[in-house]
């Protein structure tokens, strides 16, 4: 269906974010699959990264769901920036997280018989927990954005497509 608002930033869809977790996949899975034997080693600390960026985002969200909730007013363009912000967090941690399942699969298969893959799984676990925690303060975020009005019909079941 053709977008009759160009330009209209729409919530974070599931399917977007299913995309993006089987995109992951695949390639962390490839690029285990083909570069394992000439790394290091996976550092235990490597997806950490993204848990930073996901406290920063929650930080934010907090903030701005306290000035929402308080009924004092924020630039739009603020907004527009954090919702563009928590949308791309999102899809990006989706991406992640399925490039760290993509690696841990390929570990897990091998941990029984090599010792460095039984090494690095917790380092695939992290990464994968950290890149979750990523996308659920990206989702936060963006919900944190809504106005109240918006908020009541999403929870009426209302749609957050314009009429």
């Amino acid at each position: 269906m053709k977008n009759p608002y160009p330009g209209v930033v729409h919530f974070t869809r599931l399917n977007d974010l299913a995309l993006a977790a089987l995109a992951g996949i695949g390639v962390g899975y490839v690029t285990f699959d083909l570069a394992y034997g000439a790394m290091a080693g996976v550092p235990r600390l490597a997806g950490v990264l993204l848990l930073v960026l996901a406290i920063a985002e929650v930080a934010f969200a907090v903030w701005i769901r306290d000035r929402v909730r308080a009924g004092r007013l924020i630039q739009a363009l603020l907004v527009s920036r954090a919702v563009i912000l928590a949308k791309a967090s999102s899809l990006f941690g989706m991406l992640m997280l399925g490039a760290w399942l993509g690696a841990l699969v390929f570990l897990a298969m091998r941990a029984g018989y090599l010792v460095a893959a039984r090494e690095d799984l917790p380092s695939a676990i992290i990464g994968a927990l950290c890149a979750a925690a990523l996308v659920a303060a990206a989702l936060w975020l963006e919900h944190s954005c809504r106005t109240p009005e918006q908020a009541e019909r999403d929870r009426l079941g209302g749609s957050d497509e314009r009429p």
